[in-house]
């Protein structure tokens, strides 16, 4: 299972790279669970990293149903050199409206690289606004031709992935996936406690950000000594 770490900046991004995360995902929480960065901070982590083995990835935004919007968001940050880009797919009611977003999205990454990874993102706590299912988003991913399906939590008031969905729902999510030959990210709060049950549903990465910030508050600072502790036990 690999991890993912999300960094507001490039002095945060430096931390997560030096406590050897898989991926470094640059986002802006001011904006939401999945608030998208700027150009010029995206560009900025990269340069300040300067390892061009690094995995890089960048959050498109909580998006209302606006295919158009999120393609022309699409095509800015695969051109400020990120390897995966991530689409919340909050506005969309309907799987149809989904494909619809994500297929744009994804047109609009792969007529600039071929190689980016798209990722078609959802919510765990879907019941709390009347959002996408779990198993419509895996709809959504392999309709609109996604590489990777994740579920994050949308409100971030201290629930847990685990508080919005039960191990068995969970599981059926990434098997799912896996069976239309998508990989599976989940986050929302994950904490160290979490790991072995994500490890036994067979999740390819985990995203976290309050688990390694200072007093487990995602507002708070990225922490090294907390960084590099889950890094110890996702690697364990």
């Amino acid at each position: 299972m690999r991890v993912l770490i999300s960094p507001i900046n490039a002095d945060e991004a430096v931390i997560a790279y030096e406590c050897g995360t898989d991926i470094i995902d640059i986002k802006n929480t001011s904006e939401g669970s999945l608030g998208a960065s700027f150009p010029w901070v995206i560009r900025e982590v990269i340069e300040r990293v300067g390892d061009p083995e690094v995995t890089f990835s960048a959050t498109l935004g909580d998006l209302p149903f606006k295919p158009g919007t999120a393609a022309l968001a699409a095509r800015g940050a695969v051109t400020s050199g990120v390897t995966y880009i991530k689409a919340g797919l909050h506005g969309p009611k309907t799987v149809d409206e989904g494909v619809q977003l994500m297929t744009a999205v994804n047109r609009a990454a792969k007529e600039v690289n071929n190689d980016v990874l798209v990722v078609t993102a959802g919510y765990a706590d879907y019941r709390r606004f009347d959002g996408l299912k779990p198993l419509q988003l895996v709809e959504i991913a392999t309709e609109a031709k996604t590489d990777l399906v994740m579920m994050d939590t949308l409100f971030k008031d201290g629930k847990t992935l685990f508080d919005s969905c039960d191990l068995a729902e969970l599981q059926e999510f990434v098997t799912t996936a896996h069976e239309n030959a998508l990989e599976v990210a989940l986050a929302g709060s994950i904490r160290l406690q979490h790991l072995d049950q994500l490890v036994s549903i067979g999740t390819d990465i985990v995203g976290v950000r309050g688990a390694v910030c200072g007093g487990l508050n995602r507002k708070a600072t990225i922490d090294r000594e907390k960084a590099r502790e889950f890094m110890a036990v996702a690697s364990a």
